[in-house]
């Protein structure tokens, strides 16, 4: 069985990688890669098909306490490096709004769905809300914000972590976890249900999240519609391959993505007659031309949540119940310099170099040289405030100078009195 899973992996990344170009979801090839590199994903993800495929099966009774509608608690970590990163609360808002707005079919164009397909449309009752209860239960209001030196973040997880200039999750088994940064070549990925739990969550570029912000076609929040899905154990229509099986029964087998907006039908993988599905959030649709999950893919998401499931936990989740502690924000701080800050200038007996806006130069090494270039000291960094004594070097002028791994450099002139 897992051979054969681990085969299917490369077919699916060899397919993905054609994706990429569609600038839309990087979440299959990233979900692949993640587990290629922890093959014991396998078996977790295994489980936890085997155990939606069991609740979805057996759905008939209804008004179960497994039937209401579930909230669920949100963190958006907002990570910026430029003002234009710095997305505004009114927008973050946006998103939240429209989440819930297509989740609970709440939104006007599904008057657009074709009559042969609007029966199937559903009201997920899923709802989203941003945490007011922190982990520790102090008052929050669901949004953090954060200074990166980082320029633009790959679909790696690297935003994931403070230690690499991003900002670590809040508990997974309470929130959703949501990174809005600047992100390169796509417009979100998401981990899976079964994934290693401080990558937990969803990551949109600044630029498609919430209304009216993103290009033409990433405009109406629907981005984080799509990746929300993913993190809701729902996989692309396509199911990843030419004809393949989104694990839904009622969303029609079609051969691959949607790119643009379709206006007529569109026959494939013997789908006739009424053709793909392309109006479901889960295919590449332009936003405009998106609107519905099926009753199946409802079922499929919401077995995450019953009891004994993988995210069972967020159903008694204290993100959304009144904090114990009320603290008063802190005013947000822009830095007031993107590099390294060396002072006092000229310097008598120490010069001092700030590194709070990138920790990571803690760990390198600093080389003091003269004009001649010559190196006449090395100085390991130790804090995001770093001293150099200088009281032994002759009167004159200095270079301090740093290269990181990535290539970015640093060179500094000071003068010693």
């Amino acid at each position: 069985m897992k051979a054969k899973l681990t085969i299917a992996l490369f077919t699916v990344f060899a397919f993905t990688s054609q994706l990429s170009a569609q600038q839309k979801c990087a979440s299959t090839a990233y979900q692949q890669e993640e587990m290629m590199r922890n093959p014991s994903i396998i078996d977790r993800i295994a489980a936890i098909e085997r155990f939606t495929s069991q609740k979805t099966e057996n759905r008939g009774a209804t008004n179960r306490p497994e039937d209401a509608v579930i909230k669920i608690p949100v963190i958006v970590h907002v990570i910026y490096h430029t003002q234009s990163e710095k997305i505004s609360d009114a927008q973050v808002r946006s998103q939240i709004d429209a989440l819930n707005k297509y989740f609970r079919r709440r939104n006007a164009d599904t008057t657009n769905i074709p009559a042969h397909f609007r029966q199937l449309a559903a009201d997920c009752e899923i709802e989203f809300q941003l945490a007011i209860s922190d982990p520790n239960k102090k008052s929050t209001t669901g949004l953090v914000r954060k200074y990166t030196p980082i320029t633009k973040w790959k679909a790696d997880d690297l935003v994931k972590f403070s230690s690499e200039m991003g900002d670590d999750a809040w508990d997974p088994k309470s929130y959703l976890n949501i990174w809005v940064c600047n992100l390169d070549r796509f417009a979100g990925y998401s981990s899976m249900p079964g994934g290693e739990e401080n990558k937990d969550g969803v990551v949109i570029s600044y630029s498609a999240f919430g209304t009216s912000s993103g290009p033409s076609g990433y405009d109406m929040g629907k981005t984080a519609v799509h990746e929300v899905g993913h993190w809701l154990n729902l996989k692309h229509l396509w199911g990843d391959a030419n004809c393949g099986d989104d694990g839904v029964s009622d969303t029609p087998k079609q051969a691959s993505y949607t790119v643009g907006c379709p206006t007529t039908i569109r026959v494939t993988c013997g789908n006739s007659p009424y053709g793909d599905m392309y109006m479901n959030y889960m295919d590449y649709t332009n936003d405009n031309c998106i609107n519905m999950f099926t009753y199946g893919q409802k079922a499929r998401m919401r077995a995450l949540f019953a009891i004994g499931a993988v995210r069972n936990s967020i159903l008694q989740s204290k993100g959304l119940d009144a904090p114990q502690t009320f603290e008063t924000p802190l005013p947000e701080e822009d830095p007031k310099w993107l590099h390294p800050q060396l002072y006092p200038n000229p310097a008598l007996n120490e010069v001092s170099i700030d590194f709070a806006y990138d920790i990571r130069w803690i760990g390198k090494t600093i080389f003091v040289t003269n004009l001649q270039g010559q190196n006449v000291m090395n100085v390991m960094i130790t804090t995001k405030n770093q001293r150099i004594d200088i009281s032994r070097l002759q009167e004159v002028i200095y270079f301090i100078a740093e290269k990181k791994e990535n290539g970015e450099s640093m060179k500094q002139r000071f003068i010693k009195l």
